[in-house]
């Protein structure tokens, strides 16, 4: 019996020793990343059919794989979103998953009916989404990535996500909190991804809206190596983030009312290395008094910090090519119709944003503009106008702060209307307003409206005012939205009007280079 024990004592340290490790091997094997597999490649067949499936058993830290094939996903009529919104047809609410497409040209989350050719532009093979209460199409979103964080989506394309009662209309979107006024989701990123439509069944029937699409996110965010087209508001949307901490870096928006729209987004926010063309506006970024809430659009640095050109301003607009937005025939709806047509980039109604070193060219109307924006109707419920001034259900929101900068301008202002130009300002006297400075065309000069405004206002940081509300500038910039009503093309008010809209093509775009990069090891991935 002492022997036993003796025997039994000189063991225990070795049995403990294999349990300290063996139990960490255990809990690590249990909580290893899966990748998770949608389809067949190359022969090899994986474990789901339907991305959303896949989503559903997924993990945080899990993979997804998806082959090519034209995924009809049905996600929103499986789900609910909140408050009888669309949901998306693949509907992440995992935190830390990662969907990969393993072709970008080939992977297609399709919007239109099952059995329909993919992107199919025929008005009866659209899928308007699952029934709302009272039996009306609800609306569908695209990938939508739900309040929570840590979320990638790469390498695919979406199309054909169209609006219905409960919203909808975007392509790939990453919800933080839409129409709540909060910020629910904190980082995300989306990578070789490609977002359009095919069809437009006209201003006031279901339609894509967005894009990519960002809202009430905190960051870290980056969108990098993404087109999106068609859209009759935005190719691209980052709003509803006082603090976005996102970056879009070489995006290309084409044939869509707005290329970039940011609707009360500010702080650390870069729009960079991109291109916008062939739009009716580039860039439009806007305070506004709506389910966007917090307002206004600010592009301050939090807490008096000091941004990447080291001054107080963390938003930038920096080294985009924005030319050829002159196109009146794109889908447009809703407050991005007023978008003026002809101009490269308009700051309606914000502050605090510096526009730096980019490429203007061939825009009739205007190459950079500040203007105020004027938001009427009633407002909903968590919308204060806060930042603008309220009289009644309008909100007045001036604009000022601005840095325009370093930046190139060429073939500008050729619509001839009074105050066409490379640069423009129309606001209020503030302190500080905006500064105009080392912005040149070819000649090493620059027209603007008010005259000589790298003059007058050349400095940074002081009281300053633009053109006011009775001004030709303000004439002009109301014919061009056409904010009050019609504007009859007529001499010295021309701009250029719908006909009929066209759709571009969605054209091949780089995939990712090697999809298996970083997935850990599984059949499709040697």
């Amino acid at each position: 019996m002492t022997t036993r024990k003796i025997e039994y004592a000189r063991c225990a340290p070795t049995v403990a020793a294999l349990l300290l490790l063996v139990v960490p091997l255990v809990a690590a094997a249990a909580t290893a990343p899966r990748v998770l597999r949608v389809g067949t490649f190359n022969g090899s067949v994986g474990d789901y059919s339907a991305i959303q499936d896949a989503v559903d058993a997924a993990q945080p830290g899990d993979w997804i794989l998806i082959a090519p094939g034209d995924y009809h996903e049905r996600g929103d009529y499986t789900h609910s979103a909140p408050d009888g919104a669309a949901a998306g047809g693949v509907f992440i609410r995992t935190p830390g998953i990662h969907l990969r497409g393993m072709d970008r040209n080939q992977v297609i989350v399709d919007g239109t009916k099952p059995g329909s050719a993919p992107c199919d532009p025929s008005p009866e093979a659209q899928d308007l989404g699952p029934p709302d209460g009272s039996g009306q199409p609800l609306g569908r979103n695209g990938v939508e990535v739900f309040e929570v964080s840590g979320v990638s989506v790469e390498n695919l394309t979406a199309c054909n996500f169209l609006t219905g009662t409960g919203a909808g209309g975007n392509q790939i979107w990453f919800n933080g909190g839409d129409g709540t006024g909060t910020v629910n989701m904190g980082s995300y990123s989306g990578a070789f991804l490609s977002a359009t439509t095919t069809v437009f069944l006209g201003a006031d029937a279901p339609g894509a809206e967005y894009g990519i699409f960002a809202s009430n996110v905190r960051g870290p965010g980056l969108i990098n190596h993404t087109y999106a087209s068609n859209m009759r508001d935005a190719s691209y949307y980052v709003g509803a983030c006082p603090d976005c901490n996102t970056t879009v870096r070489d995006a290309h928006a084409e044939n869509s009312a707005l290329g970039y729209s940011g609707t009360n987004s500010g702080g650390h926010l870069i729009i960079e290395r991109s291109e916008w063309d062939e739009n009716n506006t580039g860039i439009s970024t806007n305070s506004q008094n709506n389910d966007d809430a917090p307002s206004p659009q600010d592009g301050a640095c939090p807490a008096g910090g000091i941004g990447p050109l080291r001054t107080p301003s963390c938003t930038l607009f920096r080294r985009n090519y924005i030319h050829d937005n002159n196109n009146p025939n794109v889908p447009r709806s809703g407050s991005a119709a007023l978008g003026p047509v002809g101009t490269g980039m308009i700051l309606s109604g914000g502050r605090n944003d510096t526009v730096n070193a980019n490429r203007i060219q061939n825009q009739g109307s205007w190459g950079v503009i500040v203007v105020p924006f004027i938001d009427t109707g009633p407002p909903p419920p968590i919308a204060h106008c806060q930042g603008g001034a309220l009289t009644g259900d309008t909100c007045f929101y001036d604009s000022w702060g601005h840095d325009v900068q370093r930046n190139r301008f060429t073939n500008v202002g050729f619509f001839g209307n009074v105050s066409n130009g490379d640069l423009a300002d129309l606001s209020a006297q503030h302190d500080p307003g905006s500064c105009w400075h080392r912005n040149k065309d070819r000649s090493h000069t620059v027209s603007s409206a008010p005259a000589d405004l790298q003059v007058t206002h050349k400095q940074c940081g002081i009281p300053n005012a633009g053109e006011d509300l009775t001004s030709d500038l303000a004439d002009q910039v109301i014919c061009a939205t056409e904010i009050f009503g019609p504007c009859p093309d007529e001499p010295g008010h021309h701009y250029p009007r719908t006909t009929e809209v066209v759709l571009k093509p969605l054209p091949a775009q780089k995939s990712m280079p090697n999809p298996c990069t970083g997935v850990p090891a599984n059949p499709w991935c040697s």
